[in-house]
């Protein structure tokens, strides 16, 4: 009886890692523009509870801007995050290593790179640091 072992992985064609680097270039620019606006959000918010009474406990208005400032500074920590992550994935591209898990060195499927283009992980890796 024979016995088929799953064919080891491949790397990526030069074709691959051209629309990859295209597109972590425009996740990029869009990242950048979303950092832009959450950052007026943010801006916005905060005056208008400098602007609003202090006492927010008895302000119906309090508690929804502590929230909508809230949520906004989240929001901008997740595109300062995703921006990190996008700049050294094409900083590995540069050098030559993007497509390469840093956990294992094992390439990383094109599959899993054209959901997620600056994941640095291969799919057992990243399931492994997030148990």
């Amino acid at each position: 009886m024979t016995t088929l072992l799953p064919a080891a992985p491949v790397g990526l064609s030069k074709r691959q890692k051209e629309l990859l680097e295209r597109r972590l270039e425009a996740e990029r620019r869009d990242t950048e523009f979303a950092m832009l606006q959450l950052t007026s959000d943010v801006s916005v918010v905060q005056k208008s509870r400098h602007d609003s009474p202090t006492d927010d406990e008895h302000d119906p208005e309090g508690p929804t801007l502590a929230f909508e400032q809230s949520q906004a500074a989240a929001l901008l920590r997740q595109a300062t995050s995703r921006l990190d992550d996008i700049d050294h994935a094409l900083s590995r591209i540069t050098v030559g290593t993007y497509g390469t898990c840093v956990g294992c060195g094992k390439p990383i499927s094109y599959a899993r790179l054209g959901a997620r283009p600056y994941a640095s992980h291969c799919i057992v890796c990243a399931q492994r640091l997030s148990a």
